[in-house]
């Protein structure tokens, strides 16, 4: 049923990645909570870490929107479904508001979601090293694609009240509103590694005092009420907001997942076909324990993803590999995403309790969904320290970045897909594990280069590839009644 959403918004976009869009997205976000109000948080493409600042800000979920991996047509309800209830929206924007993914046009381009979302743009401006030029600058971006609509600037790094003046003066006679200067302030930037900044979850406290001190260099700097009487023009937006429930129900039987493939058929009562066992989700105690792992080495994650293993009928519970020395208890799914294991190797490695525990879960044959930071724990190695050695292979940090969207197809049957599902990915690391698969691949990589990649074991599905649940539900449905299976 189509409905009718409304919600104020904005989308933070910038010219170029560095801008200062995570500066001012999350001080935006920040400041407005701490005027009372509901403020959903929003990352545009693919990236984990934002949001989890996002989060701190809101005090909600940071949620992503990525049309590439969930297709254009989820990007609406997902926003929707994130945002019910709120008073704001703000959505941080990816890379340069034009860019997407490599060779598709617009696709997964903050210009894509803003259109989607008919949201008005703020753009972020680095105005360190011009000044008139900036008028041509925001002309450009603004006149690029009418369907876009630049309702605002904001300057960020400004180096002098006359630096601001001729700023101003240059927008003034482009007729773009300025609705934020923000001067030069390193004393809140936050600490950066080669993948991004560093996650909340490894400077808790620190990212606090950040998050603050954003939020009063935000309030200082920009016009609060001029942002939000922006994000009041955006209309109504006609569509149903995602729920976890309704996305299983229709996914059930399917087992393609690209946002335009076609269905590959279902048959008999394998998990993943659509039937589903009819004690899921009934009296307390008989859903299916799934363990999540998290704490600061494992802090890559969508909150749909476990939305969708509790619509599911799982009971889904935190573990934090480098403290817990056990797995929690009636453990009967593992689910390891990614992170930064690298940086912590010596203590997961030290933990050997627990490597244990998850080698004799795995050899059991337990269904085990391990992605990037996952895949490198199952190892036997990482940088030379001893991990689970559930897969024969080992693991180290290279200088090359491996970066990108990736269209893939499932090479095997496993706990997670059943051999012919396709789905749509991200590949963002600076490790390499040798092999770099398994006697049965998971993945056979279509676009935008054909190689096979990852492992699939007994009950263990474990790759590189970051995917989004929320393309393809049915893959959080078949790993549950896998599972499921085995209490």
């Amino acid at each position: 049923m189509v409905t009718s959403f409304n919600v104020p918004r904005l989308v933070i976009a910038a010219p170029s990645s560095g801008s200062g869009k995570t500066t001012v997205a999350t001080g935006l976000m920040a400041a407005f909570s701490e005027r009372g109000l509901a403020v959903s948080p929003h990352k545009a493409g693919p990236d984990y870490i934002d949001p989890g600042y996002h989060a701190l800000a809101t005090g909600r979920p940071g949620r992503n929107l990525d049309a590439f991996m969930c297709g254009p047509e989820l990007v609406a309800p997902l926003f929707a479904h994130g945002a019910a209830g709120c008073d704001l929206a703000v959505v941080e924007g990816v890379m340069g508001l034009y860019d997407g993914a490599a060779g598709r046009g617009e696709l997964a381009s903050t210009a894509q979601v803003a259109k989607l979302l008919r949201a008005p743009v703020v753009l972020v401006v680095d105005a360190s090293s011009q000044s008139r030029s900036v008028a041509a600058l925001v002309h450009g971006f603004a006149s690029f694609d009418p369907q876009v609509r630049l309702g605002g600037v904001i300057l960020n790094k400004v180096g002098s009240d006359r630096h601001e003046v001729m700023l101003r003066e240059a927008l003034e006679e482009a007729g773009m509103p300025v609705l934020g200067v923000l001067r030069r302030a390193p004393q809140v930037a936050t600490p950066s590694r080669h993948l991004g900044l560093v996650p909340v979850a490894e400077r808790h406290t620190d990212a606090l005092a950040s998050v603050s001190a954003l939020a009063a260099q935000v309030r200082a700097g920009c016009d609060l009420d001029a942002l939000m009487a922006l994000a009041r023009t955006a209309p109504p937006l006609d569509c149903e907001a995602w729920s976890p429930a309704a996305a299983l129900t229709h996914s059930s039987g399917r087992t393609s997942a690209s946002p335009a493939s076609e269905a590959q058929g279902s048959g008999g009562d394998a998990p993943g076909n659509g039937h589903v066992p009819a004690d899921l989700g009934g009296a307390p105690g008989r859903r299916p324990v799934i363990a999540v792992a998290g704490g600061a080495a494992f802090t890559f994650s969508y909150a749909e993803h476990t939305e969708l293993l509790t619509a599911a009928g799982a009971e889904v519970v935190t573990f934090d590999p480098l403290r817990d020395e056990s797995l929690p208890p009636g453990t009967a799914g593992l689910v390891i995403g990614g992170g930064f294991p690298e940086m912590y190797a010596p203590e997961l490695s030290a933990n050997e309790p627990l490597r244990a525990a998850v080698a004799a879960f795995a050899a059991a044959g337990g269904p085990v969904a391990a992605e990037c930071a996952g895949l490198l724990y199952l190892g036997r190695s990482l940088d030379g320290k001893p991990m689970c050695g559930v897969l024969d292979a080992d693991a180290r940090m290279s200088e090359r970045l491996t970066l990108g969207y990736r269209e893939a197809v499932a090479l095997s049957d496993s706990a997670l897909a059943r051999a012919g599902t396709r789905l749509r990915g991200h590949e963002f690391h600076r490790t390499v594990i040798e092999p770099g698969a398994g006697a049965a691949p998971a993945w056979g990589f279509t676009h935008p280069e054909r190689r096979v990649e990852g492992f699939v074991q007994q009950g263990v599905h474990a790759s590189y590839l970051h995917t989004h649940w929320a393309a393809e539900p049915s893959v959080a449905r078949r790993f549950t009644e896998a599972a499921a299976a085995r209490r």
